[in-house]
């Protein structure tokens, strides 16, 4: 199986936000700094994961992404089937 490259970022966004998951919420900014990835491309991918159920979302200036459920329930296939269709 051949995994795109939006599969392949989705799962570098994901499993920083397990490895960085503080209980608080965490910018986009902050995310693509650390994965040397575009936040434009980022937010694409995010807004896949968000309407997925698979992260939840906080406006304003604290606001960001946290993962919606503990690291362990999540699989690369579910993370997979959501970004790659």
């Amino acid at each position: 199986m051949k995994i795109s490259t939006k599969g392949r970022y989705a799962l570098r966004l994901m499993v920083d936000l397990a490895l960085h998951d503080t209980g608080e919420y965490i910018s986009i900014k902050n995310i693509a700094a650390r994965q040397d990835i575009s936040e434009k491309y980022l937010e694409q991918i995010i807004t896949l994961l968000s309407r997925a159920g698979l992260v939840k979302s906080a406006r304003g200036a604290s606001g960001g992404y946290q993962l919606s459920a503990p690291p362990a329930e999540y699989t690369v296939g579910r993370i997979l089937r959501v970004t790659e269709g």
